[in-house]
Protein backbone atom coordinates (compact mmCIF):
# COMPACT_ATOMS: atom_id res chain seq x y z
CA UNK A 1 0.00 0.00 0.00
CA UNK A 2 2.71 2.40 0.90
CA UNK A 3 4.23 1.38 -2.19
CA UNK A 4 1.48 2.22 -4.67
CA UNK A 5 0.84 5.78 -2.72
CA UNK A 6 4.27 6.50 -3.69
CA UNK A 7 4.06 5.46 -7.24
CA UNK A 8 0.96 7.41 -7.53
CA UNK A 9 2.44 10.68 -6.31
CA UNK A 10 5.84 10.31 -8.21
CA UNK A 11 2.57 9.73 -11.25
CA UNK A 12 1.08 12.75 -10.24
CA UNK A 13 4.39 14.88 -10.37
CA UNK A 14 5.32 13.61 -13.69
CA UNK A 15 2.06 14.31 -15.17
CA UNK A 16 2.64 18.23 -14.80
CA UNK A 17 5.67 17.31 -17.12
CA UNK A 18 4.29 18.65 -20.34
CA UNK A 19 3.54 22.09 -18.89
CA UNK A 20 6.82 22.37 -17.44
CA UNK A 21 8.18 24.17 -21.08
CA UNK A 22 5.61 27.29 -19.97
CA UNK A 23 7.82 28.21 -17.07
CA UNK A 24 11.11 27.60 -19.13
CA UNK A 25 9.55 29.70 -21.95
CA UNK A 26 9.23 32.46 -20.12
CA UNK A 27 12.90 32.91 -19.02
CA UNK A 28 12.52 32.04 -15.62
CA UNK A 29 14.30 29.56 -14.38
CA UNK A 30 12.01 27.13 -12.96
CA UNK A 31 14.24 25.98 -9.46
CA UNK A 32 14.00 27.66 -6.24
CA UNK A 33 15.63 26.49 -2.94
CA UNK A 34 14.72 27.37 0.92
CA UNK A 35 16.38 27.28 4.29
CA UNK A 36 14.48 26.97 7.21
CA UNK A 37 14.60 27.12 11.17
CA UNK A 38 11.03 24.60 11.86
CA UNK A 39 9.89 24.22 15.31
CA UNK A 40 8.54 20.08 15.36
CA UNK A 41 5.00 20.48 17.52
CA UNK A 42 4.59 16.75 18.30
CA UNK A 43 0.77 16.37 18.91
CA UNK A 44 1.02 13.48 20.78
CA UNK A 45 -1.97 10.95 21.52
CA UNK A 46 -1.90 7.31 22.05
CA UNK A 47 -3.99 4.15 22.24
CA UNK A 48 -2.31 1.64 24.11
CA UNK A 49 -2.80 -1.66 26.00
CA UNK A 50 -0.31 -1.30 28.64
CA UNK A 51 -1.58 2.23 30.23
CA UNK A 52 1.51 2.85 32.06
CA UNK A 53 3.23 3.33 28.97
CA UNK A 54 2.00 6.84 28.04
CA UNK A 55 5.06 7.74 25.52
CA UNK A 56 5.13 11.02 23.94
CA UNK A 57 7.89 12.67 21.95
CA UNK A 58 9.64 15.91 22.73
CA UNK A 59 9.30 19.06 20.95
CA UNK A 60 12.37 20.13 19.22
CA UNK A 61 13.65 22.77 16.42
CA UNK A 62 15.45 21.29 13.14
CA UNK A 63 16.83 22.67 10.25
CA UNK A 64 15.00 21.53 7.04
CA UNK A 65 16.15 22.17 2.86
CA UNK A 66 13.76 22.10 0.46
CA UNK A 67 14.11 22.06 -3.38
CA UNK A 68 10.87 23.26 -5.81
CA UNK A 69 10.60 22.75 -9.20
CA UNK A 70 8.24 25.06 -10.59
CA UNK A 71 5.77 23.56 -13.89
CA UNK A 72 4.25 27.38 -14.63
CA UNK A 73 4.59 30.77 -12.42
CA UNK A 74 1.94 28.88 -10.14
CA UNK A 75 2.30 25.69 -10.00
CA UNK A 76 5.25 23.77 -8.38
CA UNK A 77 6.27 20.36 -6.75
CA UNK A 78 8.17 20.89 -3.29
CA UNK A 79 10.57 17.84 -2.06
CA UNK A 80 11.26 18.62 1.61
CA UNK A 81 14.11 17.90 2.94
CA UNK A 82 16.21 17.01 6.69
CA UNK A 83 18.51 15.00 7.87
CA UNK A 84 17.40 12.11 10.96
CA UNK A 85 16.22 13.72 13.90
CA UNK A 86 17.23 12.27 16.93
CA UNK A 87 13.54 12.31 18.94
CA UNK A 88 13.59 12.16 22.37
CA UNK A 89 10.87 9.93 23.86
CA UNK A 90 9.17 9.86 27.36
CA UNK A 91 6.73 8.15 29.18
CA UNK A 92 4.73 8.07 32.46
CA UNK A 93 3.44 10.94 34.60
CA UNK A 94 7.04 11.98 35.87
CA UNK A 95 8.22 12.50 31.70
CA UNK A 96 10.83 9.80 32.41
CA UNK A 97 12.96 9.18 29.36
CA UNK A 98 12.62 5.96 28.20
CA UNK A 99 15.21 6.19 24.69
CA UNK A 100 15.35 7.77 21.83
CA UNK A 101 14.52 6.79 18.16
CA UNK A 102 15.83 8.27 14.88
CA UNK A 103 13.35 10.01 12.56
CA UNK A 104 14.09 10.57 8.71
CA UNK A 105 11.07 12.70 7.20
CA UNK A 106 10.78 13.38 3.70
CA UNK A 107 7.64 14.98 2.29
CA UNK A 108 6.67 15.45 -1.20
CA UNK A 109 4.02 18.35 -2.03
CA UNK A 110 2.19 19.70 -4.42
CA UNK A 111 1.84 23.54 -4.67
CA UNK A 112 0.21 26.81 -6.10
CA UNK A 113 1.65 29.96 -5.66
CA UNK A 114 -0.22 33.07 -5.72
CA UNK A 115 1.31 35.54 -8.05
CA UNK A 116 -0.50 38.80 -8.57
CA UNK A 117 0.31 40.73 -5.31
CA UNK A 118 3.86 41.89 -6.25
CA UNK A 119 6.50 40.61 -3.92
CA UNK A 120 4.36 39.09 -1.54
CA UNK A 121 4.00 35.51 -2.70
CA UNK A 122 1.42 33.21 -0.56
CA UNK A 123 1.01 29.31 -1.42
CA UNK A 124 -1.09 26.31 -0.31
CA UNK A 125 0.34 22.70 -0.99
CA UNK A 126 -0.58 19.37 0.01
CA UNK A 127 1.40 16.05 -0.27
CA UNK A 128 2.68 12.89 1.10
CA UNK A 129 5.21 12.93 4.54
CA UNK A 130 7.03 9.59 4.51
CA UNK A 131 8.88 9.05 7.55
CA UNK A 132 11.38 6.35 8.33
CA UNK A 133 12.32 5.32 11.98
CA UNK A 134 15.80 3.92 13.13
CA UNK A 135 17.16 3.09 16.47
CA UNK A 136 13.61 1.89 17.39
CA UNK A 137 14.06 -0.62 19.37
CA UNK A 138 15.68 0.55 22.55
CA UNK A 139 12.97 1.93 24.16
CA UNK A 140 12.67 1.20 27.61
CA UNK A 141 15.70 -0.51 27.90
CA UNK A 142 14.92 -2.58 25.20
CA UNK A 143 11.40 -3.26 25.89
CA UNK A 144 9.37 -1.51 23.31
CA UNK A 145 10.02 -1.31 19.65
CA UNK A 146 7.98 1.23 16.92
CA UNK A 147 7.71 0.62 13.64
CA UNK A 148 9.64 1.21 10.35
CA UNK A 149 8.13 3.75 9.00
CA UNK A 150 5.23 5.84 8.76
CA UNK A 151 3.24 6.87 5.73
CA UNK A 152 0.73 10.10 6.08
CA UNK A 153 -0.60 13.31 4.51
CA UNK A 154 0.68 16.53 4.80
CA UNK A 155 -0.67 19.82 4.05
CA UNK A 156 0.82 23.65 3.48
CA UNK A 157 0.17 27.13 3.84
CA UNK A 158 3.06 29.83 3.38
CA UNK A 159 4.57 33.05 1.74
CA UNK A 160 7.47 34.06 0.29
CA UNK A 161 8.13 37.67 0.39
CA UNK A 162 10.97 38.49 -2.46
CA UNK A 163 13.34 40.92 -1.87
CA UNK A 164 14.57 41.20 -5.24
CA UNK A 165 14.06 38.78 -8.14
CA UNK A 166 16.26 36.28 -6.59
CA UNK A 167 16.85 36.60 -2.58
CA UNK A 168 13.15 36.59 -0.50
CA UNK A 169 12.09 36.02 2.91
CA UNK A 170 9.67 33.02 3.94
CA UNK A 171 7.49 31.85 6.42
CA UNK A 172 5.71 28.09 6.33
CA UNK A 173 3.47 26.24 8.41
CA UNK A 174 2.96 22.81 7.59
CA UNK A 175 0.76 19.61 9.29
CA UNK A 176 1.58 15.82 8.70
CA UNK A 177 -0.64 13.12 9.96
CA UNK A 178 2.07 10.58 11.35
CA UNK A 179 1.74 7.39 13.94
CA UNK A 180 3.21 4.35 14.35
CA UNK A 181 2.89 1.65 16.16
CA UNK A 182 4.59 0.29 19.76
CA UNK A 183 5.14 -3.10 20.17
CA UNK A 184 6.66 -5.13 23.30
CA UNK A 185 9.81 -6.91 22.43
CA UNK A 186 7.81 -10.42 22.52
CA UNK A 187 6.25 -8.78 19.49
CA UNK A 188 2.94 -8.25 21.28
CA UNK A 189 0.89 -4.65 19.81
CA UNK A 190 1.10 -2.25 22.54
CA UNK A 191 -1.17 0.46 21.55
CA UNK A 192 -0.39 2.68 18.39
CA UNK A 193 1.63 6.70 18.88
CA UNK A 194 -0.04 9.43 17.03
CA UNK A 195 2.84 12.29 16.58
CA UNK A 196 0.85 14.55 13.90
CA UNK A 197 3.21 17.47 14.11
CA UNK A 198 2.63 21.16 13.27
CA UNK A 199 5.63 22.47 11.81
CA UNK A 200 5.97 26.19 11.71
CA UNK A 201 8.83 27.41 10.00
CA UNK A 202 10.90 30.81 9.02
CA UNK A 203 13.81 30.78 6.50
CA UNK A 204 15.58 32.51 3.09
CA UNK A 205 14.55 31.55 -0.27
CA UNK A 206 16.46 31.89 -3.36
CA UNK A 207 15.09 32.08 -6.82
CA UNK A 208 17.25 30.94 -9.80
Amino acid sequence: MRIKSLVAAMAAVASLAPVASQAQSSGDNPWMVRVRAVDLLWQNGQTDTVSALNVKAENQIIPELDISYFFTKNIAAELVLTYPQQVNITAGSGNNNVGKITALPPSLLIQYHFTDLGAFKPYVGAGLNYTIFSSRNNLGGGAYSVDNSSLGAVGQVGMDYMFDKNWGLNLDLKYATMSTNVSTAAGANAGKLTLNPWMPAIGVAYKF
